[in-house]
């Protein structure tokens, strides 16, 4: 299910649009959103049973829970983006692992420690974080770990044709 489509311009390079990429980060996200939810869930309860359904007006554990792995389908879609943009370490697991360890921390540092704590002070959430939240260790580990299931996951769906 792979179609790769020329295009020609100044800089004679070509666009692939693979849907076993974007399905692929797809996996990866989830996959990753199950193992980082579990460890949210320990270390951090009132985060996946507040905060996170709180973004949307929500509230408990099973509604944080569908938000976050929400977050994560999308999101590993976006990675699977990021990687078509990184065409030839898409197949290196090692590389993919790398990347979407930093990935996990940018996702940090740009949506938990800096759009979260603005989007539930928007909504009104009585227990909004301070802006910035960048307080340590907090999510970093598991957002880090998410990244690096990703990236582990990644490869192998692709190469499966998932």
């Amino acid at each position: 299910m792979s179609q790769q489509i020329e295009t020609s311009g100044a800089t004679g390079t070509s666009l692939e649009t693979d849907t076993g990429s974007w399905v692929s980060g797809l996996v990866g996200g989830l996959a990753g959103g199950a193992v980082m939810g579990l460890m949210i869930s320990i270390m951090m309860a009132p985060v996946i049973e507040g905060a996170i359904p709180g973004l949307y007006g929500l509230s408990g554990g099973l509604a944080g829970w569908v938000v976050h792995m929400s977050h994560s389908a999308v999101l590993g879609v976006v990675f699977a983006a990021v990687m078509s943009g990184l065409g030839r370490f898409s197949g290196n697991v090692g590389a993919t692992v790398g990347i979407g360890a930093v990935y996990g921390v940018v996702l940090w540092a740009v949506l938990a420690a800096l759009l979260m704590p603005v989007w539930l002070a928007a909504v009104g959430f009585p227990a909004a974080p301070p802006f910035p939240n960048f307080a340590l260790p907090g999510s970093l580990p598991a957002h880090v770990v998410y990244g690096v299931v990703l990236g582990t996951i990644y490869p192998y769906a692709k190469g499966m044709g998932i």
